[in-house]
């Protein structure tokens, strides 16, 4: 028979492991962001953090995923789900995000965002990033289809996540010096309203 203590070690070990990988990341956001992403080595990396180079490598495969790993689609997602019936889509993905970064700290919110600017700055994270664009739209098909109870290969979901992953593309390349959030709810209204351009 299993004890309670034995059924909470699953968990207490993935959150050990949870924090152990944003712990990672965390130290090389802030090396990047000191010395230079081509600068940083993962040798660097795994001595900040202070683990082996072995460990490193049981959490992210390469350097360069350190930055394009982002801890915080699952909680995204959760909240999205857990939007009242009634809500749209639209509506619920806008208040699932704002509830994301509202839940973040000060030092969280300041290396996210160092996050986004390394994606868009570093030539060889780009290409990367757009390549991972079509995982997010499989994401983003397969909530709205758990939501709405339908379908992920409906067309019109497909569809609908497509122009709400391409909102998010141009809010994140082309918000300058607007907060991320800011720049995608704006696009998100725009897009509600049928993205009129007068």
């Amino acid at each position: 028979m299993t004890t309670s203590s034995q059924a909470d070690r699953p968990g207490l070990r993935e959150r050990k492991k949870a924090r152990t990988r944003a712990a990672i990341q965390q130290h090389a956001l802030r090396l990047f962001l000191s010395q230079g992403y081509a600068e940083t080595t993962v040798e660097q990396i795994a001595a900040a953090a202070e683990v082996s180079q072995s460990t490193f490598f049981r959490y992210f495969a390469t350097k360069e995923e350190t930055v394009l790993f982002d801890q915080y689609d699952p909680m995204m997602v959760e909240s999205f789900l857990s939007q009242p019936a009634d809500m749209k889509p639209l509506d619920a993905i806008r208040v699932a995000l704002t509830d994301v970064f509202t839940r973040m700290t000060a030092e969280e919110t300041e290396l996210e965002h160092a996050r986004m600017r390394l994606v868009s700055s570093v030539p060889e994270l780009r290409v990367v990033v757009m390549d991972q664009f079509t995982s997010g739209l499989t994401l983003l098909t397969d909530m709205v289809a758990e939501r709405l109870g339908r379908d992920p290969k409906d067309f019109a979901i497909r569809m609908w996540a497509g122009a709400v992953l391409g909102v998010a593309i141009a809010a994140f390349y082309g918000r300058e010096d607007t907060d991320f959030v800011e720049a995608l709810d704006r696009g998100f209204a725009l897009l509600e309203a049928g993205l009129p351009l007068d």
